[in-house]
């Protein structure tokens, strides 16, 4: 029996319908071909499809030529000139603006800041370290401070310098004198007979050959001979740069006390003889001029100008009071510079010292109390005006500054 006969075979062939659906849904399945499709699917069953591929591609190849040709001639050559004219316009000179007469600044003046350039015709040559002594006359208004800066010195070789005319303090320089300027700081030796070299510049704080090699001095090293017999003539001017020597003082000794008063008699006839007992001070100090004269318009205290105190100015006739209580033991005349003068004992180791009075209200041995009159301004003695020159001393501090002991004016 044949399988086509077998009940149960025909039974798993599926039917017909079922063959038909199967057949309809393959074909949905399949991808639809498009009209352009099926032409190229078309001419590849008669043989001319490879043919038609080779020149589809030629003639697009040709189309993009022809594409690139056209936007490199209507599009780069405007970016390009555009580029071109900006270049050549940079290039190409431009004209000289012209300035109205308003518009064109005015020159600077001397007075503006700017620097100046002068036509010099000749070559300017460095001035050379001054090595010589010269002179200089003393004006009106001049002091030992301020010609000192003048020269680029230190006051006190102003004063080293001139001993003949100043004796070594400032109180004496006037109108008219004439002064050594030495060309740098020190002293002013004049040589004597029997002088040593060696001597000299051990007085003076310095070596010998310091004052020998100093070229303002004129010495010839190689004929000065032995340093103990120098040539060097007596009377010869010699300049010791950096010297220094101990002021000549003409200033009231410390120490002149009530128990002690022969002490200032050397200074005048202003002097005290022995007094005992008298009013003892405080240890604190009032100003000794009235409130509107409480400046220092002379000399400050200044050791290096052997000035040590301070010139408080005024008018003559000014009253004079006593710094702190205490006993008068000098009242007098001084006979070097300062005129009338007043001392004070003040019995607690401090003195004080009023100079260049025009007038002297105590008198020796008298007690006062701090703040008490005892004066009056003038100028008196070595003086350039009315002021009061006031010292103040103590046995222990020696000659103290005493706008560091006053108080606040």
């Amino acid at each position: 029996m044949t399988a086509m006969n077998n009940p149960q075979f025909q039974k798993d062939l599926p039917s017909s319908a079922t063959r038909d659906a199967r057949k309809s849904e393959k074909s949905s399945l399949q991808p639809k071909i498009s009209l352009f499709g099926r032409w190229l699917e078309t001419l590849a069953h008669l043989g001319l499809g490879e043919l038609t591929l080779r020149i589809g591609t030629n003639v697009l190849s040709v189309i993009l030529i022809l594409s690139v040709v056209w936007l490199m001639r209507n599009v780069y050559p405007q970016a390009k000139l555009n580029g071109t004219s900006g270049a050549l316009a940079a290039s190409q000179p431009t004209a000289t603006p012209t300035l109205s007469a308003a518009a064109i600044p005015a020159p600077l003046t001397a007075s503006q800041a700017g620097i100046s350039r002068l036509a010099l015709p000749h070559t300017s040559i460095p001035s050379r370290p001054r090595m010589d002594v010269i002179t200089y006359t003393v004006q009106p208004g001049d002091s030992v401070f301020g010609i000192a800066d003048k020269f680029g010195l230190k006051p006190s070789t102003i004063l080293f310098g001139n001993y003949a005319n100043l004796k070594d303090t400032p109180h004496s320089l006037r109108p008219g004198q004439e002064l050594n300027i030495l060309p740098v700081n020190g002293t002013y030796y004049e040589w004597q007979a029997g002088d040593g070299l060696n001597a000299v510049a051990k007085f003076f704080g310095v070596d010998a050959e310091v004052i020998l090699t100093f070229p303002g001095n004129h010495l010839d090293p190689d004929n000065i001979g032995d340093y103990a017999h120098p040539n060097i003539q007596p009377g010869t001017r010699l300049i010791i740069p950096g010297g220094v020597r101990e002021f000549t003082s003409w200033q009231a000794p410390i120490g002149v006390t009530r128990d002690k008063p022969a002490l200032a008699r050397v200074m005048g006839a202003g002097s005290c003889g022995k007094i005992t007992g008298g009013a003892v001070g405080f240890g604190t100090f009032v100003w000794p001029t009235p409130t509107t004269n409480r400046r220092v318009t002379g000399y400050n205290y200044s050791p290096e100008t052997n000035h040590r105190a301070i010139d408080l100015g005024g008018k003559i006739g000014t009253a004079i009071f006593a710094t702190d209580a205490g006993v008068i033991v000098y009242a007098g005349w001084n006979d070097y510079g300062y005129g009338y003068m007043i001392m004070v004992d003040h019995g607690n180791g401090w003195q004080s010292l009023y100079a260049h009075l025009s007038q002297v209200n105590v008198a020796c041995g008298h007690s006062v109390g701090q703040t008490e009159l005892i004066g009056l301004m003038g100028s008196t003695g070595n003086s350039s005006g009315p002021h009061l020159h006031f010292e103040l001393m103590n046995t222990v501090y020696g000659k103290v500054n005493p706008l560091e002991w006053l108080p606040a004016p």
